[in-house]
């Protein structure tokens, strides 16, 4: 493993003054142009994994300790499934390489006995007008030549960056927050991969007629990384809602509309 600057920085200053952290970090999974082996494997779990350690290691040694700590991990801790519904109880974590590592990412995130707040925000897909998932799909839906990946039924968990952005801000104000958030909109449950790429044309008004083979998908990014976009969950924010934090893009039209004004 490759020690970040940043790393190295704080096992020798340790974590500087301040009142909350939020850890964003990790390895774009998703890379086109990196090729899913062994040796980008351990650059997605360094990444997550030891940046989390470190920052977790700072913060239980901080003389001064930060009041709230919060982790966005990803809804791939849910096991993939066409039907089932998951909440932040629901169990997962233990069936495949990206579950395995949200698991290992979120533990890595706790420590024993401090009295910093922890929160971690389980993010589905993120739009956003700048890079994410949208910035690759733009061009050619915006050419007419867009639409669903593989069969387009499977589960399609979205959140708009600004609510991402907002659940975070809503963790780090609000004392009674710990635990596990999903970050997901309220109607993502009801969203397919088909649904999403319909929505996208219409916002942009252009039609959405060009699937995306399944076999395409998996040649470009290989079987493991290609399951991210073949296959989907059906989380459901409920902590998320029960907390009190209220969705500025709750629906997929709106939430697009913003997105490509």
């Amino acid at each position: 493993m490759s020690v970040t600057p940043a790393q190295e920085e704080l096992s020798h200053s340790g974590l500087p003054l301040c009142e909350a952290v939020v850890n964003l970090a990790g390895e774009n999974v998703l890379n086109p142009f990196r090729r899913w082996n062994d040796d980008f494997c351990r650059e997605v779990v360094s990444s997550r994994v030891e940046t989390t350690k470190a920052l977790a290691k700072a913060i239980g040694a901080a003389e001064q300790p930060p009041r709230a700590w919060v982790l966005v991990t990803g809804v791939g801790f849910y096991r993939p499934s066409p039907t089932a519904e998951y909440t932040e109880d629901s169990a997962g974590g233990d069936f495949d390489f990206f579950s395995r590592l949200v698991s290992s990412w979120e533990a890595a995130a706790l420590i024993p006995g401090s009295p910093t707040r922890g929160v971690v925000v389980r993010s589905g897909v993120v739009l956003g007008r700048d890079g994410g998932a949208i910035s690759q799909m733009l061009l050619p839906f915006r050419l007419g030549l867009g639409g669903p990946m593989g069969s387009g039924l499977q589960p399609f968990p979205w959140i708009h960056i600004q609510d991402l952005a907002g659940i975070v801000c809503h963790a780090l104000e609000t004392e009674s927050v710990r635990g596990v958030l999903n970050g997901v909109a309220p109607s993502s449950p009801g969203t397919s991969n088909g649904t999403f790429a319909q929505e996208l044309a219409a916002a942009l008004g252009r039609p959405a007629l060009l699937p995306v083979p399944a076999w395409a998908v998996r040649a470009l990014f290989g079987a493991e990384r290609a399951s991210m976009l073949l296959e989907g969950q059906r989380v459901l924010p409920k902590r998320t809602l029960e907390s009190g934090y209220r969705f500025i893009f709750p629906e997929l039209p709106a939430a697009l509309k913003d997105i490509v004004a």
